[in-house]
């Protein structure tokens, strides 16, 4: 854990950077969403509507099936950031996944708020904020591990500097992703159990935010 704690504070740059990266994603996801054509807002706003209503009436899917099927999308990214980080043409890959995470919450929260005002915002608070606060950690302290690896590859083996054993730092990565990778489990059981229930308590609102724009 001393090692693991070590580690992480020399990473400390690359997680503002991979953080800057993150956020700059953001900012061009809500942008993409000022961009949209009235016909392509309208067609998000009639989805968007249809997905509230079907919430407020039927719910979600039965949890285990959710819990999976979260937890294996969320897991997949860490385990491609993983793979990344161990080949030098991974690194770029990192950076791209890092940004499109941050593109798909911008553009996500953006439609919300551009499509119902405070309503959109309020859901985006149960829906999207609660489990982001720890997964968005969680993949940007595995991408900094990741950039770190593959920088002490590309280092070691292309510019010819001195060689050093890599069984220590290739252990130290792949252990920091799997205490990732847990908590990613831990996190997809808020998203499953937890999330659901305070969508249902907002989607009323949406429902009636949907009706009001459908009669105007």
């Amino acid at each position: 854990m001393r090692n693991l704690r070590l580690m992480m504070k020399e990473q400390t740059p690359l997680y503002i950077f991979v953080g800057v990266l993150f956020l700059v994603g953001v900012v061009f996801g809500a942008l993409i969403v000022s961009a949209l054509t009235m016909d392509q807002q309208q067609e998000l706003g009639d989805y968007l509507g249809n997905f509230f209503v079907t919430v407020d009436q039927q719910g979600l899917p039965a949890a285990p099936d959710s819990y999976w099927s979260i937890a294996a999308l969320n897991l997949k990214w860490i385990g491609l950031i993983w793979i990344l980080g161990l080949s030098v043409i991974g690194l770029p890959g990192i950076l791209i996944l890092d940004f499109l995470k941050g593109v798909l919450i911008g553009f996500t929260v953006g439609c919300l708020v551009s499509q119902y005002s405070w309503h959109g915002m309020l859901f985006a608070l149960v829906s999207v904020a609660p489990h982001n606060l720890v997964l968005i950690p969680v993949l940007l302290v595995s991408s900094a591990a990741a950039i770190a690896f593959s920088l002490q590859m590309i280092r070691s083996r292309v510019m010819g500097q001195r060689r050093t054993p890599v069984t220590r730092p290739f252990t130290m990565y792949t252990i920091l992703s799997f205490v990732m990778a847990l908590l990613i489990l831990g996190i997809s059981c808020f998203e499953t159990w937890v999330t659901p229930t305070m969508m249902r308590w907002v989607t009323p609102s949406l429902v009636q935010a949907v009706t009001t724009l459908t009669v105007q």
